[in-house]
């Protein structure tokens, strides 16, 4: 037996915006500079990682990452400043929730030491 904990962020229409899986995309594309490649890594089409990245972008206010279509020179994608903070700041929140959870899991479970 155990405890998971989730970290989803909903938008003020209580629709989910961001979570693991879009946090997984950006680390994807801060590692691989295409959005295309993440979403690939992932199993995932273009157009629904498209989709995630713009759903969170409305819902945050801000870019998340800039995006340059190919072409003779190729395209890319990187992370925006204000995207790399958010993505630091979910995940640095994400772990201290799951750091938190474990320790009331034991608290509330203490036979499963």
């Amino acid at each position: 037996m155990k405890a998971v904990t989730k970290i989803i962020f909903l938008d003020d229409n209580n629709e989910k915006f961001f979570g693991e899986g879009p946090a997984r995309l950006l680390r994807s594309v801060e590692r691989t500079g295409s959005l295309r490649s993440a979403a690939i890594s992932m199993d995932m089409a273009y157009t629904k990682a498209l989709k995630l990245i713009k759903n969170a972008e409305t819902a945050l206010g801000f870019p998340l990452i800039i995006r340059a279509a190919g072409g003779k020179d190729g395209g890319g994608s990187i992370l925006t400043d204000d995207g790399k903070e958010w993505l630091q700041r979910y995940e640095a929140y994400r772990d201290a929730c799951k750091q938190a959870n474990s320790a009331l899991y034991l608290e509330f479970f203490p036979e499963q030491r």
